[in-house]
């Protein structure tokens, strides 16, 4: 990924503490019906199942994860394309979960979505043209005949040819293809962008130029992205803000140095270890390698307590009765584990148990009240838990 990271800067959080969405307690159950003709619902697919996040005006929130753990999903109720279970979604200070049909047209101007496969999200029907330009019909943005002009800018800015705007989405490559989904996507000029891996179908130098033209039109038109991709190079290089998902749930989220150069939680680590280290090859030596044993659960029936502890090598007792809060444990990190540390420093006893009001083995424990979770909501808390001396810390 050194042509990606080479290229321009890493990305830094803005100054601006101002928060342009937030999500709390979000949910996305899809129901399973039954065979025979009465097909009643017998189950329900927990793709998205309790997760909470704000993305700051002009950063970007990285969403990371294995396939199927709710990424795209959590991308797509944002947008509203999906109707969430339960939650809600505040986009400049107003709850949109709940927007019926036809509340949400002035909505798809500002929050717009780059979709992972482009092959099946643009009109093979349609001209290049008239894709890119249905959003400036339809929003009344230009004049019509100034519409082919903003259209051919738009190309050239992803840099397409502006005179192929009467070709069909067949006749371009896939990383073209994916160029005219950010050209769609940028046409109205949103404030949030839903990226979902926008350049995972591109060479790797090409890549590089997707990504610094995300960059500069974040830059230039103050653009706030939630940036969803599997490769965590890419992610560490263009969000100041990473989020890490496991069925259905965020296990840990915090800043850029929180989480590559302090993750507290095991999933975190072994994800991280699987990513080449270029530097560490030069000097000679491999990182160690964390192997996950077992698959992962059904969604549909996801384990009791905490999700990961089927594939843990730390899960005790109190794992399988008690969901890990989401605890906060720095100034900006957080992390959903009884038995948060470092690598190779995990506690002996959950952290967790005295907040919660059980014993080690998650039983109720009589001589013990639950208190307030630090941090427990979308942002971040101006205290949290110091692990190091099982205390309150405070910036």
């Amino acid at each position: 990924m050194s042509d990606t990271t080479t290229a321009t800067a890493a990305s830094v959080a803005p100054a601006s503490t101002e928060t342009v969405l937030s999500v709390e307690n979000l949910k996305m159950h899809f129901p399973v019906k039954g065979s025979g003709v009465i097909r009643r619902t017998v189950g329900h697919v927990k793709a998205v199942d309790g997760v909470s996040f704000e993305v700051a005006k002009g950063s970007a929130l990285g969403l990371v994860g294995e396939s199927g753990c709710g990424k795209s999903t959590t991308g797509r109720m944002v947008t509203r394309l999906y109707k969430p279970t339960g939650g809600s979604i505040n986009f400049e200070g107003t709850d949109i979960a709940d927007y019926p049909g036809h509340k949400l047209k002035p909505i798809r101007r500002e929050i717009q979505m780059i979709f992972q496969d482009p092959s099946t999200s643009l009109n093979p029907r349609h001209t290049v043209g008239s894709i890119i330009g249905a959003p400036l019909r339809i929003h009344n943005m230009v004049p019509k005949d100034k519409v082919l002009g903003r259209v051919q800018e738009l190309l050239e800015l992803v840099g397409l040819n502006p005179e192929h705007y009467n070709r069909y989405p067949h006749e371009f490559s896939g990383g073209q293809r994916q160029r005219i989904g950010i050209a769609r996507a940028m046409t109205l000029q949103p404030k949030l962008l839903v990226a979902d891996e926008p350049v995972s179908a591109l060479d790797v130098s090409i890549q590089a130029q997707v990504i610094n033209l995300l960059q500069d039109l974040q830059k230039e038109f103050d653009i706030s992205y939630l940036f969803i991709a599997h490769d965590l190079a890419i992610v560490r290089h263009f969000c100041p803000e990473v989020a890490v998902m496991y069925l259905g749930k965020i296990v840990e989220i915090g800043d850029r140095e929180s989480i590559y150069e302090h993750a507290h939680h095991p999933y975190t680590q072994a994800l991280l270890s699987a990513v080449p280290d270029v530097k560490q090859a030069a000097v000679g030596g491999r990182r160690e390698r964390i192997r996950l044993e077992g698959d992962v659960p059904s969604p549909i029936n996801p384990p009791s307590g905490c999700h990961f502890r089927t594939r843990c090598t730390f899960a005790k007792d109190i794992c399988s009765v008690v969901e890990p809060p989401l605890l906060q444990i720095g100034k900006k990190h957080k992390v959903a584990c009884h038995f948060p540390g470092e690598l190779h420093q995990h506690p002996e006893k959950p952290v967790t148990a005295p907040l919660l009001g059980v014993d080690e083995f998650g039983a109720p424990d009589p001589g013990a009240s639950p208190a307030e979770v630090p941090g427990d909501g979308p942002g971040y808390a101006d205290t949290w838990y110091d692990l190091a001396n099982n205390s309150r810390g405070r910036a």
